[in-house]
């Protein structure tokens, strides 16, 4: 049971984080606090929090949890208004989808009281965006990584997989930087894509004539093109290294893909298609399953 809870952003992310807690009757109060007055607004409005405030001593005075629940190119200065009214007992977390940027903004802020933050990513999420995306059961069954400093002491960790557990997640454990370099291949790059296309396709002259056609293909494929454009700036850039070697690949495989389709080499296009439609069945298969997708050597044996 947290006593107070505050987080900052009360978007999809924040104000689910929020939902859950307050449902599963894990937390005393939940705290808004953020750049948007109008989303604290609605938060408010909605019971996503009890109470919000735009003073950060306000809002952590005897604070159990913090979560970051804003895009990752924000997290220093966000830590930097935290850090003077930041309380002994305080852990503060993040949902960022980076996190080697932000351990780095951690402890260029924090200094001697990085032990405080423990980076953490929720894997969930929506295209829609603000508290009025917000759902109690966003989490549920999903799975929430976690990369904990060596200065973390475990009851600190272990402070914010109780809250996601909470939440119905299921902890996970990566290192900062195998975090990264996988989500740059299952996630950043496959948002990059998405975005392209549809800017493509829009850029054209007769983009009305193609947008009228598009069926569930084009709509399941570019879903995720209608995420926040903000976010997933900060995202590409601050994962830019693993993005650059995924999106490298991707294109030596379009290269020889094309190649194939120049030569009308039926057989190879095949080829590929067939091992991408087997992969894909494992994989859905073993996510009704559950395992091994929902069981790990990094997951933690709850």
């Amino acid at each position: 049971m947290l006593g107070k809870v505050v987080i900052v952003g009360v978007g999809l992310i924040g104000g689910s984080f929020a939902l859950a807690l307050k449902n599963a009757g894990q937390v005393g109060e939940v705290v808004g606090i953020g750049r948007h007055p109008e989303a604290l607004a609605r938060a408010l409005e909605l019971g996503i929090v009890d109470r919000i405030t735009e003073d950060y001593a306000d809002a952590l005075r005897g604070a159990d949890l913090v979560l970051l629940a804003a895009p990752v190119a924000q997290t220093g200065a966000i830590l930097s208004a935290l850090l003077p009214h930041l309380e002994p007992q305080t852990v503060v977390t993040d949902a960022g989808s980076t996190k080697c940027d932000v351990v780095a903004a951690a402890r260029a802020v924090l200094g001697d009281r990085v032990h405080q933050f423990v980076p953490g990513h929720p894997i969930a999420g929506s295209e829609s965006n603000g508290p009025d995306a917000a759902l109690a059961g966003l989490y549920h069954g999903k799975k929430c990584v976690l990369t904990p400093l060596p200065e973390n002491a475990a009851h600190d960790v272990e402070k914010v997989a109780g809250a996601w557990r909470a939440c119905g997640a299921v902890i996970h454990t990566l290192s900062p930087a195998d975090h990264d370099r996988v989500f740059a291949a299952v996630s950043h790059l496959p948002h990059l894509l998405a975005y392209a296309l549809v800017d493509d396709i829009a850029a054209k002259p007769h983009a009305d004539m193609l947008f009228q056609y598009a069926a569930s293909g084009f709509r399941d494929f570019t879903r995720i093109a209608g995420s926040s454009p903000e976010m997933w700036r900060d995202i590409s850039l601050a994962n830019r290294a693993a993005l650059l070697t995924e999106l490298d690949a991707y294109l030596a495989q379009l290269t020889s893909m094309r190649a194939m389709l120049a030569a009308a080499d039926g057989v190879g296009l095949q080829g590929i298609y067939a091992t991408a439609q087997r992969a894909r069945r494992e994989w859905q298969e073993a996510i009704e399953a559950g395992s091994p997708e929902r069981r790990s050597p990094n997951q933690e044996n709850t």
